[in-house]
């Protein structure tokens, strides 16, 4: 974790993220509903729900000059560092949806993702909703060529790279997202293409799940 830190005071701070907000999905809570954007970066996503009434919305970063970036565009907005990540300073069933955009690529090792989404689950009101945003395994060969490559060097699950910049990330099988969520009840499932903070298309999924 500190590694991927210092990516994202440094290089990561300076990005821009563009994976769709499929608003729909939120407002199944209603516009008053208590909304976590975990790693919300700069806070983009949280501006946009902003913007369409929801008038809950906080996030948090581990990143200090990311979440910098954001209170300076939006002062309006609230922002936290996330001290401990994955912890949360937050009581039991604190929110009704959470928000996970583009973080799972960020956290390429399976037990700390598997800590992360049940922290998650530990401030989700009963019902409430999770919205994950993240990256599959692509199919191209500048992607296989960059999966085998680290693979051969660290022995990472297939789909963990390194970006030409220095950050680690991972991207997704269908079949592994789908495992990491199983506690949670399915609820809807989008495919989508986005632009990669690197400035590549990619292939990419939504997926919206409920806390039982």
């Amino acid at each position: 974790m500190t590694g991927q830190l210092v990516y994202w005071n440094g290089p990561g701070a300076a990005k821009t993220f563009t994976h769709p907000v499929h608003s729909a999905w939120p407002a199944r809570a209603g516009r008053q509903a208590r909304i976590l954007d975990y790693g919300c970066g700069y806070g983009r996503v949280m501006a946009e729900l902003a913007e369409q009434g929801f008038s809950d919305v906080r996030g948090v970063d581990p990143s200090a000059a990311l979440i910098a970036r954001g209170r300076r565009i939006r002062p309006d907005l609230r922002f936290e560092v996330l001290e401990s990540p994955p912890t949360l300073h937050c009581a039991a069933a604190s929110f009704d949806v959470v928000l996970l955009f583009a973080v799972l690529t960020c956290v390429p090792d399976e037990q700390d993702q598997r800590a992360l989404v049940a922290e998650l689950g530990r401030v989700l009101a009963p019902g409430g909703l999770l919205y994950v945003s993240d990256l599959l395994l692509q199919d191209d060969d500048r992607n296989r060529d960059r999966y085998a490559a680290h693979a051969r060097r660290s022995g990472a699950p297939h789909g963990v790279f390194v970006t030409d910049d220095g950050a680690v990330c991972r991207h997704h099988g269908i079949g592994d997202l789908h495992a990491l969520l199983a506690d949670l009840e399915p609820v809807d499932e989008r495919r989508i293409d986005v632009g990669t903070m690197n400035g590549h298309r990619s292939r990419a999924v939504q997926l919206l799940c409920r806390r039982r």
